[in-house]
């Protein structure tokens, strides 16, 4: 497949300098996470979730021997299969879109200029 491009050379010739330290490169990338930020980030947004706070709160509270009312590890197991199927989820999604990124990166690509 080919992609073509038509520039708008007019406007751009003029502010190439100024344009071109916004945008060093010319890639497209639409992942949200890196092999570094998947952890952190991912907690980051599952613990927004009212849901999973509820049950963080649930789990917190069941390590306090005076409220403890189940035992500590079957309260922690709804939260961590909760946990681990919206990571994968999220770990595909984002390994989808960095497959996409790059076969429309390296795609051969045709540019029309005047």
């Amino acid at each position: 497949k080919w992609r073509i491009v038509f520039p708008d050379n007019g406007r751009q010739r003029k502010d190439w300098k100024q344009a071109s330290t916004f945008y060093s490169g010319n890639r497209i990338q639409t992942t949200k996470y890196t092999w570094f930020t998947f952890l952190p980030q991912n907690l980051f947004e599952q613990f927004h979730r009212l849901g999973n706070l509820y049950f963080f709160l649930l789990v917190v509270l069941n390590w306090f021997p005076q409220v403890e009312v189940f035992h500590r590890e079957i309260t922690m197991l709804p939260l961590i299969v909760v946990l681990l199927a919206s990571m994968t989820k999220d770990a595909t999604e984002d390994y989808r879109k960095y497959r996409f990124d790059k076969t429309i990166n390296f795609s051969k690509t045709r540019v029309y200029d005047k």
